[in-house]
C-alpha cells in the first residue's frame, strides 16, 4: 500500500549543491504508457548537476522546482493504462526523463527492462544510462567494430567504465585514460593500453585512433582532434559537439546529447542487450560511492569533481522484495 506522502529530492533555483532540498510530497500517478516505480536505488549523474547549475536554462529549460535522476532501480508499484508486459513487484531498472530522487517515480515503460537476476538494486541502479550512452557511442555513432583503435577518457568513470568493457568485448584495441588511483582498474575492465593524464601528455603515446569517447570535453577534446586518423570520429559524451574543429582536422564528430533526444523513445532494446550480457557475466556493473537520499547534495558535489570509479549511487531503501517475473 502506497504511503500518503513520499521523500523527494528538489532544487527551485539554479546554483550549488545547497540547493537540493528533501521534502515530502504525494506520490505521483501513472499515465498511459507509464509505470509508478517504488525506487530503490538511483544513479547520479552528471547531467544531473549541470542541469542544476543552470547549464542547459537557455536551451533546455526545466520547470521549478525540479527533482533530477534519470536512472532508478526499484519494483513496479502500478501501472498505467495500456502498460503491459510488466507486474506489480516485478524488479526493474531504467531510465527517464528526471524524477528518480523520491521515493516513487513515473517513468515510460519503454524505458525499464528486468534487473538481472544476480544484481542488487544498487548495482542495478549503476547500469542503464551510462550502459545505454557507452553503447551509443561506439555502435549507434561510432560504428566500432573489432580491429579498431579507441580511445576512451575517463574509463574508470560512469559511462567510460561501461565503454571499455563493451569495446574489449567486440575485439577493439581499447585505450583508456584515467588518474593514477584508478590505472590498475581500468586494466582489469578489459584496457589494453592505460594511461595516467595528470603525468602523461596523450600525444606521446596515442596515434591514429579510430574512435574517441569524449565525456570531459574542453582541453581533453581540443588535444583529442590531432590523435585521430582522417575519417575517424570523436565522440562527445555530454555535452555539445564542435563541427568546426573536426572539418578543421578531416574527421567527423558526433554528441549523445542530441542523439539520446532523437532516439529516446527506443531505450528498451540497448538496455535488454545490456542485461543479457550482464546475466552472461560479459558485462560488470561498477557502482561507486554510495549515499543515502538525504546526502543527495553530497553526492552531486562529489559528482562535480570528475573524480571517482563507477556510478555514485543514492540507496533510498533496503530491500524488501524481489518478484523477478
Amino acid at each position: 500500500m502506497l504511503d500518503d506522502l513520499m521523500r523527494i529530492i528538489r532544487f527551485y533555483t539554479y546554483g550549488g549543491p545547497e540547493q537540493l532540498v528533501l521534502e515530502h510530497v504525494p506520490h505521483p500517478e501513472p499515465a498511459a504508457g507509464e509505470v509508478l516505480v517504488r525506487v530503490y536505488a538511483a544513479g547520479v549523474n552528471p547531467i544531473d548537476w549541470k542541469i542544476r547549475k543552470g547549464f542547459f536554462k537557455d536551451v533546455r529549460p526545466v520547470p521549478l522546482p525540479f527533482t533530477p535522476g534519470s536512472e532508478l532501480a526499484g519494483t513496479v508499484e502500478q501501472l498505467g493504462p495500456g502498460v503491459t508486459g510488466f507486474t506489480v513487484g516485478q524488479a526493474v531498472y531504467g531510465r527517464g526523463a528526471m524524477g528518480a530522487y523520491a521515493d516513487y517515480a513515473v517513468v515510460a515503460a519503454e524505458g525499464l527492462a528486468s534487473i538481472p537476476h544476480h544484481l542488487s538494486f544498487d548495482q542495478a541502479a549503476s547500469v542503464p544510462v551510462g550502459a545505454s550512452t557507452a553503447w551509443l557511442a561506439l555502435f549507434g555513432l561510432a560504428d566500432l567494430h573489432a580491429g579498431q583503435r579507441v580511445l576512451i577518457h575517463g574509463a574508470a568513470g560512469g559511462v567510460g567504465n561501461y565503454a571499455v568493457q563493451l569495446a574489449r568485448r567486440i575485439g577493439a584495441h581499447v585505450i583508456g585514460t584515467a588518474s593514477s588511483k584508478n590505472l590498475e582498474f581500468v586494466r582489469t575492465l578489459g584496457a589494453e593500453t592505460v594511461i595516467d593524464y595528470a603525468t602523461t601528455p596523450l600525444e606521446q603515446v596515442v596515434h591514429k585512433i579510430d574512435v574517441v569517447v569524449d565525456p570531459l570535453g574542453g582541453e581533453i577534446q581540443d588535444r583529442s582532434w590531432p590523435l585521430l586518423k582522417p575519417g575517424g570520429i570523436l565522440v562527445a559524451v555530454g555535452h555539445p559537439s564542435a563541427k568546426e574543429m573536426a572539418a578543421k582536422y578531416g574527421v567527423r564528430t558526433a554528441s549523445t546529447v542530441l542523439a539520446q533526444r532523437v532516439s529516446s523513445g527506443h531505450l528498451t532494446e540497448p538496455l535488454r542487450e545490456i542485461s543479457t550480457l550482464i546475466e552472461s557475466g560479459f558485462l560488470l556493473p561498477q557502482v561507486g560511492k554510495v549515499f543515502p537520499l538525504e546526502e543527495a547534495a553530497q553526492a552531486q558535489a562529489l559528482s562535480e569533481t570528475g573524480h571517482g570509479r563507477g556510478r555514485i549511487v543514492l540507496h533510498i531503501a533496503n530491500e524488501k522484495r524481489r518478484n523477478e517475473a
